[in-house]
């Protein structure tokens, strides 16, 4: 089981807002919005092909970065199987999402504040004996619907492509879907499938986050930062590229 303590110094955009890696989450928040049309409201589904990959913590310190800029955010963790959105920012986890979908609660009961400049968050709650089927209800659909219409953008963490399907469930019913592989870590096969089984859902791709790149360590710290940010760009394009051309050839 992971620890809270250790998941909520993972929240870096909130701990540490100067560094580099926030910075890097402010830029991935510029391209999304650039990605979702230039409108300023969209619903975003993050999930991975596997499990370990970052995926939370990119949606935790995306939801951060974007209420920082003024934006109202809402992050649901979709995770039911496993879900540590809650161990982030530290909130008890004791009713949430299982329970607003299973009609236990109304929504006001199940969105918790996170800081003065943070995100509005909805735990997953109890983890139900059937998730799949909660996911793909038509209250989770009215749920989406509602909270897009009072936020500026809706984040949604979800469990790995590869694992179960729950991700692909609702990958129709968002504007966007973020990728999140390891760096050095994914394997290209699986970032293929990944990639495969949303585009079989029909799930618009709006982008892929290379997670853990290494940083070398120097007192010209943002020189660096800068070199591994582009290398990290540069192995998300050889991954998509790669995956596109496999699709190519067996078209």
């Amino acid at each position: 089981m992971r620890n809270s303590k250790n998941l909520s110094k993972m929240l870096f955009a909130q701990n540490n807002p100067m560094a580099p890696v926030s910075e890097t989450f402010r830029t991935l928040r510029t391209n999304i919005y650039f990605s979702i049309e230039a409108r300023s409201k969209g619903t975003i589904l993050i999930t991975s092909a596997l499990s370990g990959e970052g995926k939370s913590t990119v949606a935790a310190n995306l939801g951060v970065v974007m209420a920082q800029a003024g934006k109202r955010v809402v992050i649901i963790d979709c995770d039911l199987r496993n879900p540590v959105m809650h161990k982030y920012f530290n909130i008890i986890n004791n009713q949430g999402l299982s329970n607003l979908l299973s009609h236990d609660l109304v929504l006001g009961d199940t969105i918790h504040t996170t800081g003065t400049e943070g995100p509005s968050l909805i735990t997953s709650g109890p983890i139900p004996p059937n998730p799949s089927e909660l996911l793909a209800s038509q209250k989770m659909m009215d749920l989406l619907q509602h909270l897009s219409a009072h936020f500026d953008t809706v984040l949604i963490d979800t469990p790995p492509v590869i694992a179960v399907t729950d991700a692909v469930v609702l990958a129709t019913r968002v504007d966007g879907v973020l990728l999140v592989l390891k760096s050095e870590s994914t394997a290209l096969d699986k970032a293929k499938r990944a990639k495969q089984q949303l585009e079989m859902a029909n799930a618009k791709i709006i982008g892929v986050v290379l997670n853990d790149v290494k940083i070398k360590r120097s007192d010209c710290n943002y020189y660096y930062y800068n070199r591994d940010y582009k290398q990290a760009q540069r192995e998300a394009d050889v991954l998509l590229k790669q995956a596109a051309a496999t699709k190519d050839d067996n078209s």
